[in-house]
């Protein structure tokens, strides 16, 4: 009886066409290391770039123009995307500047800014906005709001070097000529036509002295009385310089025999001391 399958010896239908395909197949190549390494890149770049599709663009480089805030009329560069600005009036000298600058920068960047601007050192600064600006302190902390006038007080050292430098050598001159001039309360005057008053007697009691010289009389008196005393009855006339202040003098009229009847006036001026003597003692010439 035949068997079912193939006698010994012999290949069945189909096994020989799948084996001549295999045998058709171009054998596989080995694979050197350059081109390895060139397939591995190409797959990475393609790979970064559908990434690179998905990712926002980078953010412009601080050095970039586009990505700096313009300036103009005083604004400030600093004040960056997402910082508030307010507008300011600076007042300085009479003049004002109009500047855009940062809510929360602090009073010392504010000096810096104002520097900038007017060339006034901030040392030299007081910058006030309701009262003296703090320094370690933002403007929105002290409540600065948009329109709001600062005012800066101070001298560039310029202005200081101008005021402490005399102009010519004729006004230091003059001004030596002037110091040389003995002060008005020292220099000798004729006695006043009017009462001579603002001095005290030894009591505290306001004195005020009268030279009735067509009557040959003085007459000093007081909040409670005046006394009319003839020039020829007043014995002598002493004085000296109150210590401390030698622009006025301590004068006595010597009303009796002794030196306890001294009549004490404080407070006499002292360009009037000579003149006072001259006359109660007889040495004035009245005209």
């Amino acid at each position: 009886m035949a068997a079912a399958g193939a006698p010994d010896g012999m290949e069945e239908p189909g096994m020989d066409t799948e084996a001549e395909t295999v045998a058709t197949e171009a054998p596989a190549r080995p694979v050197n290391c350059l081109e390895a390494e060139a397939a591995a890149g190409a797959a990475a770049e393609d790979s970064g770039a559908a990434r690179g599709s998905l990712q926002p663009a980078p953010a412009q480089p601080p050095g970039d123009p586009a990505a700096q805030a313009s300036v103009s009329n005083g604004e400030d560069a600093g004040g960056g995307a997402g910082r508030e600005l307010v507008d300011l009036k600076i007042i300085w000298n009479k003049t004002k500047h109009d500047v855009k600058f940062p809510l929360d920068s602090t009073g010392s960047e504010l000096k810096q800014k104002i520097h900038s601007i007017t060339g006034l050192p901030p040392a030299m600064q007081k910058v006030m906005y309701k009262g003296l600006v703090p320094e370690d302190k933002t403007l929105r902390e002290i409540k600065v709001t948009s329109g709001a006038k600062i005012m800066v007080v101070g001298s560039t050292i310029n202005d200081v070097l101008a005021v402490n430098t005399p102009k010519d050598a004729a006004q230091q001159d003059a001004k030596a000529e002037e110091n040389k001039k003995e002060p008005l309360c020292r220099q000798k005057e004729r006695l006043p036509t009017v009462p001579l008053s603002g001095m005290y007697n030894k009591s505290g009691g306001k004195v005020r002295l009268t030279f009735k010289l067509e009557q040959d009389q003085l007459w000093i008196g007081t909040k409670e009385r005046t006394e009319k005393l003839p020039m020829g009855s007043i014995k002598n006339v002493v004085s000296e310089p109150i210590e401390g202040h030698e622009d006025y003098h301590m004068m006595a009229f010597q009303l009796g025999p002794t030196e306890a009847s001294y009549y004490w006036v404080y407070w006499v001026p002292t360009q009037y001391v000579d003149a006072i003597k001259d006359t109660v003692l007889g040495k004035w010439q009245y005209f």
